[in-house]
């Protein structure tokens, strides 16, 4: 009973572990939250004699402005969450199955490594299970927002290229065309995916919500919005832009603030939670009779069982406190 035990521990732990540090919801989700609630704040006003309320009051045009963020919201969702959106914001060329098989392998590798040290082949199962399911998602996850990321550091001046091309007369066509070549990766590939769906018939807000699957940013989503709006009720789309890459450029000085003003806490909190693991590690390299008990002795397990669960809540609540929103 106890084998069973310390094996789902070590599954919760490395599931943990990948949660706090990849898991929660994206900036874009979190935005489309806060514009759900400052929508449906209002909801209760302007209600007319009868109970009903007419298609063209303000209280209508609250209601469809939700429904189409609810809508947006799953979309999202279903765009960020799946293994195969992962895969493609992350740039790679497998498959959903192919992932699987992978993982599956990976999985079944880390369990047989693990028999030859284990005590038990339950924990050689939990650990080939945690490994095989959660450290492979884990990894596909890490390397797409490091791609989103690179993404949206170049965003702004790509929109400065379109800006400084429509103001020379260009049509907007060239100016993507340009950014897919001079712009760094991954920008200009998934620019010239862009331009190569509307060569071949799409429509421009189609082209844009492919590339928003691969790429899920909230600047991605502001970019598509002006040239929609732009679509539909004509305008200055120079101006427009601009405005825009000046929007853009404030929320990545907000972001370098930000991360320079929390950096002490966020060093603060890997010291802290990897101090008791290191401890560890180095007296069992050291005096490995001083550490033995803790993990042959029944007591011992007990209280790697306690350390290992407040471990995982010492480190959920430390992601809480540094994981800033903006």
């Amino acid at each position: 009973m106890l084998t069973i035990i310390v094996a789902v521990l070590a599954f919760i732990t490395i599931a943990g572990l990948g949660f706090a540090f990849a898991g929660g919801d994206s900036e874009s989700t979190r935005a489309t939250k806060r514009a759900q609630a400052l929508v449906s704040g209002g909801s209760g006003e302007s209600r007319v004699r009868g109970g009903r309320t007419p298609a063209n009051s303000p209280e209508a045009r609250r209601k469809a402005i939700l429904k189409t963020l609810k809508d947006q919201d799953r979309r999202q969702k279903k765009a960020t969450l799946s293994i195969a959106a992962r895969l493609q914001q992350a740039g790679l060329t497998f498959t959903e199955k192919q992932f699987w098989i992978a993982s599956a392998v990976f999985g079944l590798v880390i369990g047989a490594l693990s028999l030859p040290f284990g005590r038990s082949p339950l924990i050689a199962l939990g650990l080939a299970f945690a490994a095989g399911l959660g450290l492979p998602r884990w990894v596909v996850g890490f390397i797409a927002k490091g791609r989103m990321k690179k993404f949206t550091e170049a965003f702004s001046d790509a929109i400065d290229i379109i800006v400084r091309g429509i103001k020379s007369g260009l049509p907007v066509h060239d100016c993507l065309k340009i950014i897919g070549k001079e712009s760094p990766e991954p920008l200009a590939g998934e620019f010239r995916r862009l331009v190569e769906n509307v060569a071949m018939g799409l429509a421009m807000d189609q082209a844009l919500e492919k590339m928003y699957e691969r790429m899920p940013t909230n600047e991605l989503r502001f970019f598509a919005i002006v040239l929609a709006i732009q679509q539909k009720t004509g305008g200055n789309l120079a101006e427009a832009l601009n405005n825009l890459s000046v929007v853009l450029r404030g929320r990545k000085l907000m972001r370098e603030k930000i991360k320079a003003l929390s950096s002490e806490a966020i060093a603060s909190s890997f010291i802290i939670g990897s101090l008791p693991p290191g401890v560890v590690t180095l007296i069992s390299i050291t005096s490995p009779k001083y550490m033995a008990p803790l993990f042959t002795d029944p007591r011992g397990h007990l209280m790697l069982m306690g350390a290992v669960i407040w471990m995982s809540l010492g480190i959920f609540v430390m992601r809480k406190m540094i994981n800033f929103k903006f």
